[in-house]
Parts: structure tokens; C-alpha cells; sequence
């Protein structure tokens, strides 16, 4: 049970706390992938993120353990595309830290998501999953949420 965390927009204070933990993302991502897939550096990150979070499209809830320590994060941004229908939302990263899991912060997360994109006028959440099958228990979370996987492969190009 998720009780003892508390879920709220992030604040300034949070970015700090926020781009460490997305530090141990891509670093556990990386390390059960064996590749160096990411090039993290936390003081650009915290930049970025205030950055972003200030331009009104992208947006992020923090979670908190009964001590106050920062336990997950989502964060989200705004996008548009004909395919969708409009304007939609991308889960661009969640996050709980291990220790947390399986006690429905996730799940307490994809639902500010959801009450967000709702409030915004989205019409869907989308989300990539990281690499199978490395990561199928993430890929199944994603589906007992209601998510369906639409086929295709992320890719992308450096610019």
C-alpha cells in the first residue's frame, strides 16, 4: 500500500532531488542492458529540468516516503500530433526508487498523470518502455495501467 507517500506537483526544491533519481534511471537501465546508452550529467540535467518545467508543456510530480526523502517522480511533457488526435502527453520518465516498489506509487503516479492530461485536454498518454526483455516487468506494469502497446521501435538521430 501506497499510503505513506505523499504525491504532489514538483516544486523548484525537487529538481535537484528529481535529476539525481533520473541519474539512477538511466544508470539501471544501462547497467541491466550492458550498454552505455546515456550520457548523464546531473548539473546539465537540473538545468534542463528547471528549464523545462518553467516553459508551462512539461511537467512533473514528486513523491515522498514518510520521512520526506524523495521516492519517484514522473514527469511529462506536451506534444501534438495528427495520429492522436491532438494534443496528447508522453511519459518521458517514471521512476521509484527499488526500495519502493510494489506498493502502488507507480500506480499513484500514472494517476496525476492521467488527472493532468485530463485537465489539459489530452487525448491519450503515450509511453516508451526501456529495452526487452530486460525490462518486461516495467513493460507489464505499463499494461495492467491500461496501456497497449502499438508496435513499432523507438528510434532516433542525433541532430
Amino acid at each position: 500500500m501506497s499510503a505513506a507517500f505523499a504525491v504532489a506537483p514538483a516544486r523548484p526544491a525537487d529538481v535537484a532531488g528529481i535529476a539525481a533519481l533520473v541519474g539512477a534511471l538511466l544508470d539501471e537501465i544501462m547497467r541491466a542492458t550492458g550498454t552505455a546508452a546515456f550520457d548523464f550529467d546531473l548539473t546539465a540535467t537540473q538545468a534542463r529540468l528547471a528549464d523545462f518545467l518553467a516553459s508551462g508543456r512539461y511537467f512533473a510530480f514528486a513523491a515522498r516516503d514518510e520521512t520526506g526523502a524523495l521516492a519517484g517522480f514522473v514527469t511529462l511533457y506536451e506534444g501534438c500530433a495528427l495520429y492522436a488526435g491532438g494534443v496528447f502527453g508522453t511519459l518521458a520518465e517514471l521512476y521509484v526508487r527499488p526500495e519502493c516498489r510494489s506498493r502502488g506509487l507507480g500506480r499513484r503516479l500514472l494517476a496525476e498523470a492521467r488527472t493532468l492530461g485530463a485537465a489539459r485536454g489530452w487525448t491519450r498518454l503515450e509511453v516508451t518502455t526501456p529495452p526487452l526483455p530486460e525490462f518486461a516487468a516495467t513493460l507489464a506494469f505499463y499494461e495492467r495501467e491500461g496501456f497497449a502497446v502499438t508496435g513499432g521501435r523507438k528510434l532516433k538521430t542525433a541532430l
